[in-house]
């Protein structure tokens, strides 16, 4: 049995929630695996009631699940800060999730916006670390609404986290079959962490000489990826910058609506946490034309995480089934489908 943590969250998180777990309970019919799910109503409204994201005893709550299920979060009237600090980011770091892992991969049936790419051309993970970085709440700002006003942000980057972070790229690579690795970098201006990152990749590239590696600033990384995304395999950077590339990539796939990512802990201390990397897209909440897809793989990632890789994949092909012969698709991949019938289709054919 696997207590799984839901969290639906703002926006089109409570509209594409339910479709990922309509399929992955199509799952547990198929291959009589028992799913408990239970149901939290934390996020932007939650904040509005009651002056924060969760309760003060949110993350006790969720550190015994298996796993974290989590639908978007953010809502007009709440500043961004506010909702990730007060919810995403504290469960990634008091959990140990070091390891934002999002696949892109161009699947048949959807068009990328780059002229003549086919699937195998656009097919790699980006490896994000996920707790340190620049994404710190070191430093403040002073002299606050004057003209001498100062904001000051400090990165944090540990040997500890950059080596485990690029380790766990390079075992990944391993399983991967172009088994290649590139390290996001910008060495070449910034010049403390950079430099840091990049002589404990080649030191750790050395450990590993079966994996071909190299590195890209990463401006010339986001050009080549969008001029030649068929070099890339498995790419590691520091928070801000997989980020970043963690964007642009599903939107060479062709929406960011089928992006799936995983908050892993490798070690399993603590749960892991799934969640579509479109965030809350208020634009179009409550209008049912949310595209369920990436929440739907971020469950099928979900799944492999916790041991479950044969149905997993069954759900990746059923994805890819209901896009190309089906031809169903929401809007934002040009269709008029709608995110019932999206996940209604992925589940009838994850059952057959």
């Amino acid at each position: 049995m696997q207590k799984i943590a839901v969290i639906p969250g703002d926006g089109i998180g409570k509209e594409v929630v339910p479709e990922g777990i309509k399929v992955i309970n199509a799952v547990s019919s198929r291959f009589d695996i028992k799913f408990v799910w239970e149901f939290f109503p934390w996020g932007c409204e939650y904040y509005k009631s009651h002056g924060e994201m969760m309760p003060s005893d949110g993350l006790d709550i969720l550190k015994d699940f298996d796993a974290i299920y989590l639908g978007a979060v953010g809502a007009p009237g709440v500043p961004d800060h506010t909702s990730l600090w007060g919810l995403l980011i504290p469960i990634r770091r008091t959990f140990r999730q070091y390891v934002n892992l999002r696949p892109v991969k161009l699947f048949k049936g959807i068009d990328s916006p780059l002229k003549g790419k086919e699937p195998d051309d656009i097919d790699f993970c980006v490896v994000r670390e996920n707790n340190e970085g620049e994404y710190s709440v070191i430093g403040g700002r002073i002299y606050t609404g004057t003209d001498q006003e100062a904001a000051i942000q400090t990165s944090v980057f540990t040997r500890k986290g950059v080596e485990r972070i690029i380790r766990f790229a390079f075992e990944l690579a391993k399983k991967r079959p172009k088994r290649h690795i590139t390290s996001a970098t910008k060495s070449n201006g910034i010049i403390h962490t950079m430099p840091f990152w990049d002589e404990i990749f080649k030191k750790i590239a050395e450990q590993y000489p079966e994996i071909e590696s190299d590195q890209y600033h990463i401006d010339n990384l986001a050009a080549s990826m969008v001029l030649h995304p068929e070099r890339f395999d498995v790419i590691v950077g520091s928070n801000l910058f997989g980020d970043i590339l963690s964007d642009l990539g599903p939107a060479l796939a062709g929406s960011l609506g089928i992006a799936p990512s995983g908050n892993i802990n490798p070690q399993r201390d603590y749960p892991s946490m799934f969640e579509p990397v479109h965030g809350s897209a208020p634009d179009i909440a409550g209008r049912g034309i949310a595209n369920p897809i990436g929440q739907i793989w971020s469950g099928a990632m979900m799944l492999e995480h916790l041991g479950y890789a044969g149905p997993a994949g069954i759900i990746e092909k059923a994805i890819e089934t209901v896009l190309a012969d089906y031809n169903l698709k929401t809007p934002d991949l040009g269709g008029t489908a709608t995110t019932k019938e999206v996940g209604n289709a992925i589940a009838e054919s994850v059952l057959k």
